[in-house]
């Protein structure tokens, strides 16, 4: 059951630089040992709402509030940002050059802390990260995922009931992403912080975060569990921003749309309305041609449509079929498992997953 009060909470935060309206009117929460990541592509506005949570911005309206105490807004004015008690994990690391790895993570318990609970609580934190032996290094004298493991359990040492991280994984090759993305969860799902982490790359999101929140032009268009948001996007933005997707142009005469898969049903749409249909590259199945006839029409899959590979390839785990349907011009791109390599001009047929289709209105 989600805890009653949030850890952190955001309610409608504006923010403009000059006559550019970056974030507007964004509010939500986060929960003890919940994960969000707020994604979006850059210039979305998602950095400004990390530095106005952490006290380097300040906002034009709405309030921060943390562990039910307000920390900012036009009433109250600002906590600074030493005060606020947030761990910050920065894309740069801003690991202390001159301090040993040991007071690094130690940095933020000083004066809090009896010394010999410091160094009780430094060592086991490196010996979650696997680091135990590297306490009298310094930074320098580390690889970029040590570091950036150094950067995350400093910020984790003085236990802050919310963490924030500013794309912490963008500096690292794809082996390493991978790794320290599994030191990163462990320690954030053992410490049960509520944490925020700012992402351009939504798979990184999907691996991540518990909840999304989508942004585009300073708002949250979307936000829900990673299944939720992927399989029922609010709009084809949101479609398009997750995976490649085929979209396919039709308009609504007597609730449907016809297209070469057959009849799509539009309830709610009035007659003359310019719709897609989206259905992503992996939805859609394909059946070799026997004599000019295809599969038979099903509910699960609808009816097939004839079209000839125009190339195919191998990328690693599957692979890529690009399709155009006869009578049609219509150009498919089709994902299948493993290897699979149609010569150019091989008639196949094509179906597409009705439970896996999305209805949206025409973008203009």
């Amino acid at each position: 059951m989600q805890d009653e009060n949030p850890s952190l909470e955001l309610k409608d935060i504006r923010k403009s630089f000059l006559s550019k309206q970056v974030l507007n009117g964004i509010s939500i929460k986060l929960f003890r040992g919940k994960i969000t990541c707020m994604l979006g592509p850059s210039g979305c506005g998602k950095t400004t709402a990390l530095k106005i949570i952490s006290g380097i911005e300040r906002q034009d309206s709405g309030t921060v509030v943390i562990e039910n105490k307000v920390i900012s807004d036009k009433n109250y004015g600002d906590l600074a940002s030493d005060y606020r008690n947030i761990g910050l994990v920065f894309q740069d690391f801003a690991l202390f050059p001159h301090l040993t790895v040991f007071d690094n993570v130690a940095y933020g318990l000083k004066g809090k802390l009896r010394n010999d609970l410091i160094v009780e609580r430094v060592s086991e934190l490196l010996r979650k990260v696997d680091l135990e032996d590297y306490d009298q290094k310094y930074p320098h004298m580390l690889s970029g995922g040590e570091q950036q493991r150094i950067a995350l359990i400093r910020a984790i040492a003085p236990k802050p009931p919310v963490m924030l991280m500013d794309e912490p994984f963008s500096g690292l090759d794809d082996r390493l992403r991978d790794e320290i993305r599994d030191y990163t969860l462990y320690l954030l799902r053992d410490e049960k912080a509520a944490v925020l982490i700012v992402t351009h790359d939504p798979d990184e999101a999907m691996k991540m975060a518990d909840n999304i929140a989508l942004m585009r032009d300073g708002e949250i268009v979307q936000h829900g569990a990673p299944y939720n948001i992927y399989n029922s996007p609010s709009d084809i933005r949101v479609a398009k921003f997750f995976s490649q997707i085929n979209i396919i142009d039709g308009v609504v005469q007597n609730s449907q749309v016809n297209t070469a898969f057959g009849p799509f049903f539009t309830p709610g749409l009035i007659n003359g309305t310019a719709v897609s249909i989206v259905i992503r590259p992996q939805h859609l199945k394909l059946d070799f041609d026997r004599n000019g006839k295809g599969p038979e029409p099903s509910v699960s899959d609808g009816i097939a449509a004839r079209g000839l590979v125009l190339s195919s390839r191998f990328v690693g785990k599957e692979s890529i079929v690009e399709l155009e349907i006869d009578k049609f011009a219509l150009k498919l791109v089709v994902t299948i498992p493993g290897v699979f390599l149609p010569s150019k001009g091989v008639a196949l047929w094509a179906s597409m997953r009705r439970d896996r289709c999305f209805v949206f209105p025409k973008e203009k």
